[in-house]
């Protein structure tokens, strides 16, 4: 009998079969997306990301945005906030009302009005302040575990990511997870995996996740063989993609069981039939998330792009579901297609979401000086968490 090389994914009490994380995307990672991608495989699907402060002030969409359905077993939220005080506040909330079973703490958001506050991805650089608001989730935390997702840092010159995983570490949580870019990388490039390979040896004694240039089974395998790392966390590869987490759970049921193995892995190659099917179902699902038939048609507009990627459909076809209006009306469009259109391969696969060249990040002025808050930067922060996403 073969022993793995690694075990599955372990969150205090909680065990994760297949270390595979779906990452918060804003706008995309709503219950109705985690339903549907938990249909094709096993992980953990984690919610869209939320301010602390728009949560401990209870407005309506934030408290939306924490709702789970009842099918999920693991209750996930993510949180973004600037405040120790604020954070553990709206930690204690989730706590005491019994709304999550794990809590995720966002440090890697690298959009412009976020880091211009010194939110995101810019306030690892202010070890103090990492430090003391990964101290106060925890402590509010209790028995639930918490984790953080963070990037390399701000730029090459000012990385961050070794010295906040070790503070990570000496918090208590439970894991890390390091996207392999820069916030001014943004979405450029090719994902650094040596910097999620050092971090995995930099913190030998608590679990690691490794993101960034997932685009399929085959390169989560590759990432946990090159790096190290306890499991991976899956972004913009699954965008249109749900049964993406299929091939995943069968590559990791194999890899699993048998580290050494280089047994080819056999992705699900959905025709244009199956994928109309994965569609119409998100759609389902969203107006059920909704309560609202409309919000659910505009809502799922954005996702026409990513699903029928390489899909020799026609701009008529695209166009006209990127607008459509009702249920009834979507059918009428997915009915014109040639259903037993096979796979077209690899003009199907590879990058999609965000792309981008590098850019400067976006600083609060004198950021850069100290490590730690100086002036008036505390009361400056408060403005990057104005919103009730942080994305």
């Amino acid at each position: 009998m073969t022993t793995a090389a690694k075990p599955a994914l372990q969150y205090g009490k909680i065990a994760i079969d297949t270390p595979v994380v779906l990452a918060p995307m804003a706008g995309i990672t709503n219950t109705a997306f985690r339903r549907l991608c938990r249909e094709f495989g096993g992980g953990l699907f984690v919610s869209e990301m939320v301010t602390s402060r728009a949560l401990v002030e209870r407005t309506e969409e934030s408290l939306r945005l924490v709702g789970h359905h009842e099918s999920e077993n693991i209750r996930s939220v993510q949180l973004y906030g600037v405040d120790p005080k604020t954070i553990a506040d709206a930690v204690a909330m989730l706590v005491a009302e019994d709304r999550a079973d794990h809590i995720d703490l966002n440090f890697g958001c690298p959009v412009p009005k976020v880091t211009r506050k010194g939110g995101g991805a810019a306030l690892p650089w202010k070890q103090d302040l990492f430090a003391s608001i990964v101290k106060a989730a925890v402590k509010a935390a209790g028995e639930l575990p918490v984790t953080v997702k963070m990037r390399k840092g701000i730029d090459a010159d000012h990385l961050t990511y070794i010295d906040a995983g070790k503070a990570a570490r000496d918090a208590g949580v439970a894991a890390v997870a390091l996207h392999g870019r820069t916030a001014s990388d943004y979405y450029s490039g090719t994902a650094d995996w040596s910097s999620i390979a050092s971090l995995r040896e930099a913190i030998p004694d608590v679990q690691v996740l490794g993101n960034g240039d997932i685009w399929s089974a085959g390169d989560a395998i590759r990432m946990m063989r090159e790096t190290g790392v306890d499991g991976v966390v899956v972004g913009r590869g699954c965008l249109g993609r749900p049964w993406l987490f299929g091939d995943l759970q069968a590559a990791f049921d194999d890899y699993l069981r048998n580290p050494d193995s280089n047994a080819p892995i056999d992705p699900i190659q959905p025709n244009l039939g199956q994928v109309a099917d994965a569609f119409r179902r998100h759609a389902d699902l969203l107006v059920e998330f909704f309560e609202n038939e409309d919000h659910a048609c505009r809502d799922i507009r954005k996702h026409v792009a990513w699903y029928f990627k390489g899909y020799p459909v026609g701009g008529e076809f695209r166009a006209a579901l990127s607008q459509v209006e009702s249920l009834d009306h979507m059918d009428e469009i997915l009915a014109t297609l040639d259903r037993t259109q096979p796979y077209p391969g690899e003009e199907a696969e590879g990058p999609r979401g965000r792309l981008g060249g590098t850019k400067t990040c976006a600083l609060p002025e004198r950021w850069l000086e100290s490590r730690e808050l100086v002036g008036d930067q505390r009361s400056m922060l408060a403005e990057a968490e104005l919103g009730v996403s942080g994305g």
